[in-house]
């Protein structure tokens, strides 16, 4: 047993056994980070790696140096239309440590090497000769022809200039995120553009009640199906989307409008491509990933980060401050975090003890990189948000590091989704468990922060199906008119509406919902490919859908915004934990407290019970907040929202009689809320 366990260890006895585990990573992250601080200076200065490399101007010789690390390379050459394309024209020079660098004057190359210019590197390795991207290019562009990538040198005489203060969420209230594609966020069949999400997707955003928006997909990937997960230039937000000032120009009218803006950022892995990425660039396989088998992802087909060495720790690294400083955005989601943590990944481990989360198949490095990526973040930039995509359960994940954590805000709560689609799969709704689903949103520690969801992107792929399709199916495209009836549709719109007010009202302190589900959008994500014939059609979002009064798309729609605002009105999501205050397995219905509201959920497929009764915590007199029942949101409005419910008090116990309605969630407030 550890003499001085850390408070991680104090708090779950149940990680009694690792105490010396904790502390040894507790102990390796102080290690690498005196030894950062020793060699480079600091944390901050070691994470300005992009100050150094790639293109850099040197006021005082008037001109720009160009500098790549690549310890494995025989000769490198920089070229491109600023000298007719000749591929040896300019080599680069090794000044020893890997590191190659080349001096464009303004005398010689200022009327030559101009914004916009085409740039590339030749690398002669033990692999022969390779044309590649600079692993630090600010702008990488596509041929439409070739279909060829090539960096641009990227100098505009006037950058974007910030007019906006980041905004900072109001106490009290939870995150709540839009998470959304720049590319397929328009409706018409084609690649949007950062100036349309910013003119045409934000306001919506706002409108529906959201206070964030993540964005997927930035930085510049190779093949655009691929939902921007294999990155090849890390410090390249994509040119199919725009320019990095229209980028930014997006950023910043978020701010104005009161949006957080979260990055997608992928460190998990990177791109197996040579042409374009990191791998193989200066003839090893080992420079910015492992080698052999343990550099390759089984299920990704990428290759996976040396996180031990410094050079790859610092591109890392620099990589986080760069977005958060040249473009300000708010935060990120870190992707993959499992895949990380785990020689294994994840994949096919059971976690049923504390030995599989700190010795056994753990990959140390990974977790320091992440320690130290936090530390760097809250540190230059407070306020700012780190969400960890987790599944494994990590002990720690959202502790401070010096509690034995990795100092995450959030982790998302991968279990409730999968939950949803296991319930809708495989069960019939009459045997659904009304308690298993109750102890499946709120199994978590509550001092750790939660984003909830029902579905995210990865619903909504070909492949899987999103919560209103596996409810409604086929029926979606023939019978979402108002004018027809149909028991499928009723039961899907029902159903849809009652999942997502359960999981965010149970399930975490924050909330996600993916660009058109909140409208039960029809259709899956099927990016343009070969098997498609190139199409586009399943990569947009159709929010006229939602816009037609006649289509019963806006019943969903209308009904997410009313439960966004009573969230956010009554602080539910960061309230006390729920309280259970009944649950009828018989009529499916299930009732709990949560900062003075009374949610009272009934999923019974046709008991609808006149005079029920349900136990309170507090007497008082109380009416509906909210009615899923409401026809403005879909239902049959069986609900009389004008009536008031007394409470009355027998044995010492509260209660209060309802007319409790099938397939249908109802909120209600005690009259003395009203009135204070």
């Amino acid at each position: 047993m550890n003499d001085n366990p850390l408070p991680i260890v104090l708090k779950d006895p149940w990680l009694s056994p690792v105490s010396h585990a904790v502390t040894e990573r507790y102990e390796r992250f102080k290690n690498r980070l005196n030894h950062i601080t020793n060699v480079y200076g600091s944390l901050k200065t070691f994470a300005t790696a992009d100050h150094i490399f790639g293109f850099n101007y040197d006021a005082k010789r008037k001109g720009w140096w160009f500098r790549e690390w690549a310890p494995s390379a025989g000769e490198i050459y920089l070229f491109g239309d600023f000298n007719s394309w000749d591929r040896k024209a300019n080599p680069l020079i090794n000044t020893g440590y890997g590191i190659w660098e080349l001096f464009l004057s303004d005398k010689d190359y200022g009327q030559k090497l101009t914004h916009g210019s085409l740039i590339k590197l030749l690398v002669v390795s033990a692999m022969g000769e390779d044309e590649r991207i600079p692993v630090y290019s600010k702008r990488v562009v596509q041929d439409e022809k070739t279909k060829d990538f090539t960096a641009q040198f990227w100098n505009p005489k006037k950058g974007y200039t910030f007019k906006y203060q980041k905004p900072e969420l109001p106490s009290g209230e939870p995150l709540l995120i839009y998470e959304s594609h720049v590319g397929m966020a328009q409706e018409f069949e084609g690649v949007g553009s950062y100036t349309d999400f910013k003119d045409i997707i934000l306001p919506r955003i706002v409108s529906a009640g959201y206070n964030a928006v993540q964005l997927m997909a930035i930085a510049e990937h190779p093949y655009y199906g691929s939902f921007g997960y294999h990155v090849a230039n890390f410090f390249a937000p994509s040119s199919r989307f725009g320019t990095p000032e229209e980028l930014k120009a997006l950023i910043d009218e978020a701010h104005r409008l009161g949006l957080l803006v979260i990055m997608d950022i992928v460190h998990s892995h990177t791109v197996k491509n040579t042409r374009e990425g990191l791998n193989l660039f200066d003839g090893t396989d080992f420079q910015y990933t492992h080698a052999g088998p343990r550099g390759d992802h089984p299920l990704w087909d990428s290759k996976l980060f040396n996180y031990g060495k410094d050079e790859v720790l610092r591109m890392l690294l620099s990589n986080v401050r760069y977005w958060l400083d040249e473009f300000q955005f708010d935060g990120y989601r870190f992707d993959g975090i499992t895949s990380m943590l785990y020689f294994h990944h994840g994949n096919g481990v059971d976690f049923t003890h504390p030995e599989q989360y700190f010795t056994e198949g753990v990959e140390f490095d990974a977790i320091t990189y992440l320690q130290l990526a936090n530390k760097l973040m809250h540190e230059l930039f407070p306020g700012s948000i780190s969400i960890a995509e987790e599944v494994s359960g990590m002990p720690g994940l959202c502790n401070k590091i010096e509690e034995g954590g990795i100092d995450f805000d959030y982790r998302l709560g991968m279990g409730l989704p999968d939950f949803w689609i296991k319930l809708l799969k495989d069960q019939r709704d009459e045997d659904w468990n009304i308690r298993e689903m109750f102890n499946t949103m709120t199994n978590r520690h509550f001092d750790i922060k939660t984003i909830a969801y029902a579905e995210s992107h990865d619903q909504a792929l070909v492949g899987d199906k999103t919560i209103a399709f596996r409810l409604m199916d086929k029926e979606m495209y023939f019978n979402m008119s108002k004018e027809q009836q149909n028991l499928d549709i009723d039961r899907g719109i029902a159903l849809h509406k009652m999942i997502r007010l359960f999981t965010i009202t149970l399930g975490g302190e924050a909330w996600l919902n993916f660009m058109g589900n909140e409208f039960g959008h029809p259709e899956w994500i099927d990016f343009p490919r070969e098997g498609n014939n190139w199409s586009y059609q399943h990569a947009r979002r159709q929010w006229s859908l939602a816009e037609k009064d006649y289509l019963k798309y806006h019943w969903l729609s209308d009904f997410d915004k009313a439960m966004i605002a009573l969230v956010r009105q009554y602080n539910i999501m960061l309230a006390m934990p729920p309280w259970l205050l009944w649950a009828d397995e018989g009529n499916k219905t299930l009732v709990f407290e949560r900062n003075h509201l009374i949610f009272v959920f009934n999923w019974h497929t046709s008991n609808a019970i006149p005079d029920y009764e349900i136990p309170l915590k507090e007497t008082g007199d109380y009416e509906i907040l909210l009615s899923s029942d409401d026809k403005a949101y879909g239902g049959f409005g069986r609900l009389d929202a004008s009536l008031h419910y007394p409470s009355y008090v027998r044995d010492g116990q509260a209660f209060m009689k309802i007319y409790n309605v099938n397939r249908t969630a109802i909120v209600l407030r005690p009259l003395k809320m009203k009135n204070n």
